[in-house]
């Protein structure tokens, strides 16, 4: 097999460097090398969904709030690697003793498999190396014969399961429900409704149902042989912002702008800081909605976010009650909130909110606001310093 020879040559080489497949169809895949080992591998149609399912796995304790991760990739700084995003997010949580080596080199092993096994798939028809020296990692080393060894075995069963014209990336859905419904048990029948709707692949099914993704699509073969069921192609996750449009997005304006969080959420005020004060922003968090008003009244942002459902009062109350004070009568105040109804942005714009985020916050969505709400209102930044 072309493909794992190639990288037995490598480690013979003691290469350090990028080493890329492409395909017809323009897809590329990275295996990122130091001295002949494999530090981790980026690429395909899916690199999103393989990070989130290769986190559920191996750190299920670890936070999937996405806003946490960006905070986190703007806390890292000069730090950020060149291998991509993952790896540096990786290296951070260990550095922070978050998740331990372990589990970042079993993230690392099962994403360098995943990969692998889609570029012998594929068949991909170039390959390019790029010598470089990559720096020291917290996050172990992954062997070339380790890989092939797990890459070989999945394909061997995939082969033996004759599920080669298929993909694991790609998503089942229901085409002839009345056949399904005829032919299976009524218990059966609603899981497979529940969980085949195009929205989920292969991949991602096999980790919710705790099961390896060869004997799920493999249970599922008679139906999509009949046409039953049918595997369709669908798009990625939405990918992260990088650090650097971070940094691009910090205010130009001095002082900086004073941004109030009141949320008694300790994990969304966290976030929040370490967003906005890498963006350039001074915070302000407040857990209690009954002490918000005092607090604010004191310090005066220029912005606050404000949670919709919080145990003493809800955002709606205290919006109305910072509308009556004539220092917050045009301060821009955005309800946060996990329940993006009409019912809820129409109470909003009652109590006279200036905006609506959902949640789990969206880094990007979140820095938008921030702008658009301070740029109208420029005259608040030119204020005295705090």
């Amino acid at each position: 097999m072309e493909h794992f020879q190639f990288l037995r040559d490598l480690k013979q080489l003691r290469f350090s460097g990028q080493l890329s497949w492409s395909d017809a169809l323009e897809q590329e895949w990275t295996f990122h090398l130091s001295k002949g080992s494999i530090m981790y591998a980026t690429g395909g149609i899916h690199s999103m969904r393989r990070w989130r399912r290769n986190l559920a796995v191996h750190c299920p304790r670890l936070p999937t709030h996405r806003l946490g991760w960006q905070a986190d990739l703007a806390s890292a700084g000069a730090s950020t690697s060149s291998i991509g995003w993952e790896y540096t997010l990786l290296n951070l949580w260990v550095a922070k003793q978050r998740i331990t080596p372990e589990q970042a080199t079993n993230v690392v092993l099962s994403t360098l498999v995943e990969v692998l096994f889609d570029v012998k798939q594929a068949a991909s028809e170039s390959k390019q190396i790029k010598h470089e020296q990559l720096s020291s990692t917290q996050v172990g080393l992954a062997q070339v014969e380790d890989v092939i060894a797990k890459t070989q075995w999945r394909w061997q069963a995939w082969q033996d399961a004759k599920l080669t014209a298929y993909s694991p990336n790609q998503a089942p859905i229901i085409k002839q429900p009345e056949q399904l419904r005829e032919h299976c048990s009524a218990q059966f029948y609603q899981m497979l409704v529940q969980r085949l709707n195009g929205q989920h692949t292969l991949y991602d099914l096999a980790v919710q149902m705790q099961r390896d993704v060869m004997e799920v699509t493999a249970s599922l073969l008679p139906f999509i042989q009949v046409g039953w069921v049918e595997l369709i192609t669908i798009a990625d996750l939405s990918a992260l912002i990088y650090p650097r449009r971070l940094s691009q997005a910090k205010p130009a304006a001095a002082p900086k702008a004073l941004i109030a969080c009141v949320d008694d959420s300790a994990l969304v005020r966290n976030t929040m800081e370490t967003l906005l004060t890498s963006a350039g922003y001074q915070f302000l968090g407040v857990d209690n909605a009954l002490r918000a008003i005092s607090i604010l009244l004191a310090r005066k942002p220029d912005l606050i976010f404000l949670d919709l459902v919080m145990p003493e009062a809800n955002g709606y109350e205290v919006c109305e009650q910072l509308r009556k004070l004539s220092c917050f009568r045009n301060t821009p105040i955005v309800i946060l909130t996990g329940n993006d109804g009409y019912s809820n942005r129409l109470r909003a714009n009652f109590v006279k909110a200036s905006g609506f985020l959902s949640k789990p916050l969206n880094a990007e969505a979140v820095l938008s606001e921030i702008r658009k709400h301070l740029e109208q209102g420029a005259t608040n930044l030119t204020a005295p310093a705090r």
